[in-house]
């Protein structure tokens, strides 16, 4: 298959059929420059699974948890998707989509639909709030990762220490060429980013790959940027966490974990 274009792209991706699509250069990886960073792959699994709601039905089923696997690496080139409803309801949906390369399951996504109500009146979190964009100083996350998705990105940074950090991350890209996007899609393309954000160990000499990712939304994002309450842990034996409490400019979104391999030397 063709591997990514590098002739001035706009997006992510680029559609290249139904359930097809290509990455252009702001997919590239951090770990690895050959093989594309995942983040931007699930934001386009968000994507397809709400242009696969609005076929089936009009009430715009609200997206409460995001569960990501990562089954593994791949390279820059053309994968396909698609979405299959594994628990039908009126008012709840479990739907799972997959992405695939070559045949081979690459992430499986499955989200929990629910019907929307108004809950105004008592609405609120007992989650504190972080400082806006504008009081976090900008960071610069080239100096640690290398990459064309890090360098897409806009991040501000406010570190407590290697593995503590409030972290504001935007992008201009696109996530899709000539296509239209949902808040959430377009948010969900920026999640992956934090397990980078405030390494508590030189990434040179420690891989600490997230085989997971699953969040919890307390509401839809605004969009824009996109805020981390982050801590990294790593266990003794090979194991360590990323948890995020996430935030937009309007304040409390809901919340993210990540599961780590943590592999020294």
């Amino acid at each position: 298959m063709d591997s990514a274009s590098t002739s001035d792209p706009v997006a992510y991706f680029r559609r290249t059929g139904p359930a097809s699509f290509r990455p252009t250069e702001h997919v590239g990886g951090a770990w690895s420059t050959d093989e594309q960073h995942i983040a931007p792959a699930l934001g386009l699994l968000v994507h397809v699974v709400e242009q696969d709601r609005d076929v089936r039905r009009d009430d715009r089923l609200a997206v409460g948890r995001l569960s990501y696997d990562i089954w593994g690496t791949v390279p820059m080139e053309e994968v396909e998707t698609s979405v299959r409803v594994l628990r039908p309801g009126r008012t709840i949906e479990l739907v799972e989509a997959t992405l695939t390369h070559a045949g081979r399951t690459v992430v499986t996504l499955r989200a929990w639909l629910m019907q929307r109500s108004d809950t105004e009146a008592i609405a609120g979190t007992g989650s504190a709030a972080i400082p806006a964009p504008d009081a976090v100083p900008a960071w610069d996350p080239t100096t640690v990762w290398p990459g064309g998705f890090i360098a897409s990105a806009q991040v501000r940074r406010d570190q407590a220490e290697p593995g503590r950090a409030v972290v504001w991350a935007r992008t201009d890209v696109a996530l899709l060429d000539d296509e239209p996007v949902s808040a959430l899609a377009r948010t969900a393309g920026l999640l992956d980013i934090i397990n980078g954000m405030t390494v508590r160990a030189d990434p040179r000499e420690v891989a600490f790959p997230n085989l997971d990712l699953t969040a919890h939304l307390a509401r839809e994002p605004a969009g824009g940027w996109l805020g981390f309450d982050a801590a990294v842990s790593f266990g003794p034996s090979g194991l360590g966490v990323t948890s995020s409490v996430l935030h937009d400019e309007h304040g409390h979104l809901g919340s993210m974990s990540q599961a780590l391999t943590v592999r020294q030397g």
